[in-house]
């Protein structure tokens, strides 16, 4: 069911609105006074109080003594918003926050806070430290509940942080997820985590560990998506995609809400609750968290959305040529003994341009050392790896015809994702129809559902799901020199997916008919002839 809705903190009252005018003023000057670079590099990045307002809001209400963590504090918006939601209750807060200039700002935050029935600490010490010393001991408190947002920097795989978590059982790559990994460790049971962070966690290999652990130890209770990825910490000029997250330690996992909104006014806030199978796939080794936003709700029920590369017979697989490592053979120019290396930037327009002016090399020798990292002359569907905040789509795809690049053997640069067949190419209108497919924008819709960044990893692309054999062939003849404007492609994917849902569900009424005739043998044999939709690809 949707739902629109004013949650209490989208129209605070007055007195709200004032602390959160105090407080967001607090903010941004505290801002102005960190070093950029080490603000940067810590991914502090402070959470405005209308978000904090919006997280406080996700806690249930509940009666019993609070303990609250709130680690990476900054100037404590996120407390500070907890504490006006529950102004009434006993409780204690331990915040930590390693920024001197930081935890005086928080000191005062806290300060202002003071009355009967609350206790405050503020750790001026590194928290991973801290909550793997008091995991490891089995000492320290146990929150009932956490508010987060974590600071964003990747780990070193032989820092001190990695050995630490390693120790408690938490393996990851990047401070946003070790501060959540620890909380959860932190928690008692039934208690609640609320926490903004990257949505990069959602996918990707190197975070499968992490999902693993999460959706062992917690229920996935809500997850707000902002559409606008630049619009959640506009004040820092941050485009990481960030989400909001509710989390249940050892809470019975049930439907969960996904909402929606533009950006942190949440004028246009919308909600749905949905069966947690749609958010996690049953069967999914990766444990992929898929978030269906609302723009997009089919979630892989879409008629083009019904293969999967296996069953198709197509591979994906990063570009094999690293060009640093094989740099001696790599050349500016094309010459005798070279063929192409081609990276993203042959590419304007969605046209090849090459060999093109660039501090890129243009071509690779071929040789013994270079051969295996080569693919035969062929059609190959390339996709960037990463797309720029320019551009409106994830994926980005292009087509190598070799009518248009004569030669014997094609370098793809690591930057590129190559479809391909068994390391060779595949047959023209194939690789034309996936192209177009790929551009279409219900595809970019359905890539958003699970990727929050703007990283397009061949892991990704395998995980979803494709048009069969014969509309990949259809689309592709319906291709033309002209076919590159965003509106065209669109036309032609809602008119293919209208023709073969119209074929399909003509199908299915016969196979229903044939069913109540006792004639099912029968029933394959002549759908498979009437239907190419129904038959094998």
């Amino acid at each position: 069911m949707l739902v629109s809705l004013a949650k209490d903190c989208h129209n605070p009252s007055m007195r709200e609105n004032a602390t959160q005018d105090s407080i967001d003023a607090v903010r941004l000057d505290a801002s102005r006074q960190l070093d950029p670079e080490r603000k940067s590099e810590f991914g502090q990045f402070m959470t405005p109080a209308a978000i904090a307002a919006f997280m406080a809001s996700l806690f249930s209400a509940t009666t019993r003594t609070i303990h609250l963590l709130d680690a990476g504090a900054g100037v404590g918006s996120l407390t500070n918003a907890f504490l006006t939601r529950f102004q009434d209750s006993t409780a204690s807060v331990e915040a930590w926050e390693i920024d001197p200039v930081l935890k005086m700002v928080l000191a005062d935050t806290l300060a202002s806070h003071a009355r009967a029935g609350l206790a405050s600490t503020i750790h001026n010490s590194d928290f991973i430290e801290d909550a793997a010393w008091n995991i490891s001991m089995g000492g320290g408190v146990r929150f009932t509940h956490a508010i987060l947002n974590p600071p964003y920097r990747k780990i070193k795989s032989d820092s001190k942080h990695r050995y630490l978590l390693r120790d408690v059982g938490v393996e990851t790559v990047n401070l946003y997820t070790a501060f959540l990994a620890l909380a959860i460790l932190l928690m008692e049971e039934g208690g609640e985590i609320v926490a903004i962070v990257p949505r990069s966690f959602c996918n990707g290999t190197y975070y499968r560990p992490f999902r693993e652990q999460l959706l062992r130890s917690c229920a996935i209770e809500h997850i707000h998506v902002f559409e606008a990825r630049n619009k959640a910490f506009s004040d820092d000029d941050v485009l990481q995609e960030n989400i909001v997250v509710k989390l249940k330690k050892a809470g019975a996992q049930g439907e969960v809400k996904v909402s929606e909104s533009h950006d942190s006014t949440f004028g246009d806030y919308h909600e749905r609750a949905l069966p947690f199978g749609q958010i996690v796939k049953d069967g999914d080794a990766e444990r992929f968290i898929h978030i269906p936003v609302l723009a997009y709700a089919g979630d892989g029920a879409h008629g083009l959305f019904s293969h999967s590369l296996k069953e198709l017979g197509i591979e994906v697989c990063t570009g094999p040529v690293v060009d640093f490592r094989l740099r001696e053979h790599c050349r500016a120019v094309p010459e005798s003994g070279t063929v192409p290396l081609i990276y993203a930037h042959h590419f304007s327009d969605g046209k090849l341009v090459y060999p093109k002016a660039h501090k890129k090399p243009n071509a690779i020798l071929l040789a013994e050392e270079t051969r295996k990292w080569l693919m035969p002359n062929g059609f190959y569907v390339l996709t960037k790896r990463f797309s720029s905040k320019e551009e409106r789509r994830r994926v980005v795809a292009f087509v190598i015809d070799p009518s248009e690049l004569p030669a014997p053997f094609y370098g793809f640069e690591n930057h590129l994702n190559v479809f391909h067949i068994a390391k060779h190419g595949m047959d023209r209108e194939t690789a034309r129809g996936l192209a177009l497919f790929l551009n279409s924008t219900v595809v970019d819709s359905h890539f958003r559902i699970f990727s929050g960044h703007t990283q397009v990893n061949a892991t990704d692309l395998r995980q979803m799901r494709y048009p069969g054999h014969e509309q990949l062939l259809e689309l592709g003849r319906l291709v033309t020199a002209e076919t590159h404007d965003q509106a065209a492609i669109d036309r032609l994917i809602k008119e293919v997916e209208t023709r073969w849902q119209s074929t399909y569900s003509k199908g299915a009424r016969l196979e229903l008919f044939f069913h109540h005739q006792n004639i099912s043998t029968l029933a394959p044999n002549a759908l498979s002839a009437r239907s190419p939709a129904l038959g094998h690809s």
